[in-house]
């Protein structure tokens, strides 16, 4: 996979935080290295579990410039840079590329419902304002507006658009747009992870990846020397860790717990609207975690 600037397997990081609320460098820092060390070959920074929806644009280029600084001669690291405002993201992407960023995160743009025309264009210049590798990223489930098959079509002839973070669930039509297209593609849905993977994406681009990288590199590797039964088997062992992260409130406020029950960060602090979870959710995140071999 020498042409693919992203990495396969890539966590979307927590942004770790102190008590009050202010962003925890140092604790960034160790969370950074503890991936790298533990399978990954790509983070990536400002992403929706990174909260970036509450983290203003200074935080977010200094979150660039820690990971890089810790780990950035390891491994591939993507900043987070897309909005709903063309021309910010755009100044986001060329500060984000400034502070060290290897590749570009472009969600599609959220709330304002632009038409697919719209959307097209809203990548082709992102894409020339900052030149780098962009990975798209389709999620209409918090965006309100998916990615249409043509669309994909259309970013594939962009130079800068190279992958798309598959959100959408349509395993039939992201097996076409595989075939049809030259975008790396990656699963963007931790539980559909094999099901992506077994079907030709290159990698995934993970919640659960904080506490199971190790074992996502192993699927990967499974599936490239076509092992499928060795792969099914990591997949149903990691079903408990799956279930206490994804579904048992939001991915970002139990991965933020997971990290703090695994000494890698010091608080599970979030920013509002997004609340620590009540104690019952820890418990099932610590059974789910234990079921899975992880804790």
């Amino acid at each position: 996979m020498s042409d693919n600037p992203f990495g396969r397997v890539i966590t979307a990081m927590v942004t770790p935080m102190h008590d009050d609320g202010s962003i925890d460098f140092d604790g960034l820092r160790r969370l950074a290295v503890h991936l790298a060390d533990n399978g990954h070959d790509g983070l990536l920074v400002n992403g929706t579990t990174g909260e970036s929806a509450t983290t203003t644009d200074d935080e977010d280029y200094d979150c660039v410039q820690a990971v890089v600084e810790a780990v950035g001669d390891r491994v591939s690291v993507m900043a987070g840079c897309g909005t709903n405002d063309t021309e910010h993201s755009m100044r986001a992407a060329r500060e984000m590329v400034a502070r060290g960023a290897d590749t570009l995160l472009v969600v599609t743009p959220y709330y304002n419902k632009p038409t697919q025309q719209g959307i097209v264009e809203h990548f082709r210049m992102i894409g020339e304002a900052a030149d780098r590798p962009i990975m798209a990223y389709d999620i209409p489930g918090r965006t309100g507006l998916a990615l249409t098959t043509d669309t994909i079509r259309s970013l594939d002839e962009i130079p800068q658009v190279r992958a798309i973070k598959d959100a959408k669930g349509d395993l039939f039509e992201a097996s076409r747009l595989m075939a049809e297209t030259d975008l790396l593609w990656f699963s963007g849905d931790d539980v559909l992870n094999l099901a992506h993977l077994a079907m030709g994406a290159v990698g995934v681009v993970s919640v659960v990846g904080h506490v199971a990288g190790n074992d996502y590199r192993a699927m990967v590797e499974a599936v490239d020397a076509g092992d499928l039964p060795r792969a099914r088997e990591i997949h149903t062992r990691l079903i408990p860790a799956v279930d206490a992260i994804m579904h048992t409130s939001q991915g970002a406020i139990q991965a933020k717990a997971a990290m703090k029950l695994l000494g890698v960060i010091g608080s599970d602090r979030l920013r509002m609207p997004l609340l620590q979870g009540p104690a019952e959710h820890l418990d099932k995140l610590r059974s789910g975690l234990a079921a899975s071999g992880l804790l």
